[in-house]
């Protein structure tokens, strides 16, 4: 079956088993160039996948009865696993998760940032009832069980009680099958917490196995304290720890890339096992309190470092702002002539007009994309050999992380800048991902596996989202299967939902 074919076979709807989550007949792809996952050199050959499960791969052989892909000399890959994603924020709105699909995600690890569905368990068994087009695993977020026990007072250091009581919490998620613990100490309620009260909370993780992933204390002015802090936690509680979307994001900070990979290596060396994840983007995409860490909007000295220390008032642009929603894609050079204001007292104005909707029990009020990382060091921060790609991105979000990361690593920097070889990036996109979660039974093509593929051309591939435009799909992603089922024919989804939920412990 040529790919033109495949993709008339889902767009007939002739795949109705695989629409259930099931596959209808053993998958066998033959004629491509099969990239494992260990980032060993490509070999020409195929795989058979049965039952969801991989069964042999290299010189496979079609029999009487086998759904037949000719991949036609491509590119054929484990399912990319995202490292760090939001994608489930809309996935009972959009279960088809073209966002994910169209990159070659197949497994996206959520929970992130502090913040995970509560309780666990419960998402988990609607997910199993409603599955999606993919696999989802999940941490427990600190931020989340310091919400249910702190409630509105969260402003403070958490007493000894109740940290008792987010241990309980945290042990309770673990048992459902989080992965770990993950934290956003750079946000509310996290960025109010201790050093021992997150300890507390990632030894309760480790006691059952788990592990610790963080969006760091500080990315900009307090960097090096955070990095200390991560490090701390790994070297005390024994666990893995994993730096989320790492950057260095603030110009004091540019061109020191060597040193932060001097110090996680020094670490790594001293027994701590220190892993970071990597979206391929110098603008990031977050809310604009996070640029006055002591959540003081009042104060023009944090005003004035954000617009030249931190970006730019042409590198902030607005995501999404309710009270004025016409200011939705402008920067922050553009706003402030509007507004009739300098750019550092029109960031002031933007919070407290932002801030008198929260007052008045508005959500999700607004959201701001900021240049604050510079290509090299990103190049560096790819590079690491312990770097694992995510996109920290949703499906429908406004950054084009969400939609283009894995082509724009696949495109910008294997092909065109040649920051690692493409064997090496699948296995920062798979296996790796995979390892630094904990995750078995995934993110390699050999037997046993699970058979989640991505059918790519490296030739072509490459991201088309951008600011502008973040749910633009990407170029070159020809086909992927999730548990062996067609869920993305190379232009569209297919109606296929046969994710499933991914605990720890559970290959």
């Amino acid at each position: 079956m040529t790919l033109r074919q495949l993709a008339l076979l889902a767009a007939a709807a002739l795949l109705p088993a695989a629409a259930l989550g099931a596959q209808a007949r053993p998958l066998v792809i033959t004629n491509a160039l099969v990239y494992d996952g260990s980032g060993g050199p490509a070999v020409r050959g195929g795989v058979r996948v049965v039952a969801g499960r991989i069964t042999a791969v290299g010189a496979v052989v079609p029999a009487r009865g086998d759904s037949v892909v000719d991949a036609q000399g491509l590119a054929l890959a484990p399912g990319f696993i995202d490292a760090h994603s939001h994608h489930d924020g809309d996935l009972d709105r959009l279960p088809d998760a073209l966002g994910a699909v169209s990159q070659g995600i197949t497994t996206i690890i959520v929970g992130q940032d502090g913040g995970s569905n509560y309780p666990l368990a419960g998402w988990f068994r609607q997910l199993e009832q409603a599955p999606a087009a993919i696999n989802v695993a999940s941490y427990v977020g600190h931020g989340t069980v310091r919400d249910l026990v702190l409630r509105g007072d969260f402003r403070r250091h958490a007493t000894a009680e109740e940290v008792g009581r987010m241990k309980v919490l945290v042990r309770q998620e673990m048992a459902a099958g989080a992965l770990g613990l993950s934290s956003g100490l750079e946000y509310d309620p996290g960025i109010f917490s201790d050093r021992t009260e997150v300890l507390a909370l990632a030894q309760a993780a480790a006691d059952q196995g788990g592990r610790y992933i963080s969006h760091i204390r500080s990315e900009d002015r307090f960097f090096w304290d955070a990095i200390d802090e991560i490090v701390a936690i790994g070297r005390v509680t024994r666990m893995p720890v994993q730096i989320s979307h790492v950057k260095l994001a603030m110009r004091p900070l540019w061109g020191r890339a060597d040193s932060l990979l001097a110090l996680l290596n020094a670490a790594r060396a001293q027994g701590v096992n220190v892993t970071a994840d990597i979206y391929p983007y110098p603008y990031w995409h977050s809310t604009l309190t996070v640029l006055f860490p002591a959540r003081d909007y009042t104060d023009r000295r944090e005003a004035e470092l954000a617009v030249t220390e931190i970006s730019t008032p042409a590198g902030i642009r607005l995501g999404k702002y309710l009270p004025n929603p016409e200011f939705a894609g402008k920067t922050l050079a553009e706003i402030a002539p509007m507004l009739g204001m300098d750019s550092v007292s029109a960031l002031i104005e933007l919070i407290r007009r932002a801030e008198q909707l929260k007052a008045e029990g508005y959500d999700d009020v607004e959201s701001v994309i900021a240049t604050s990382m510079m290509e090299p060091d990103i190049e560096k921060l790819i590079a690491w050999p312990y770097t694992a790609f995510c996109t920290d991105g949703a499906l429908d979000g406004a950054h084009p992380r969400g939609f283009g990361s894995y082509p724009r690593f696949l495109g910008r920097y294997v092909r065109e800048r040649h920051v690692l070889s493409l064997a090496e990036a699948v296995r920062r996109a798979s296996a790796l991902a995979a390892d630094n979660a904990g995750i078995t039974g995934r993110g390699r093509l050999a037997a046993g596996q699970a058979g989640d593929l991505v059918l790519f051309d490296p030739a072509t591939i490459l991201d088309n989202a951008t600011p502008a435009e973040p749910h633009a799909t990407s170029t070159g992603i020809r086909a992927v299967w999730v548990n062996g089922a067609l869920v993305y024919d190379g232009v569209k989804p297919t109606g296929a939902r046969p994710g499933q939920v991914i605990r720890r412990g559970v290959p």
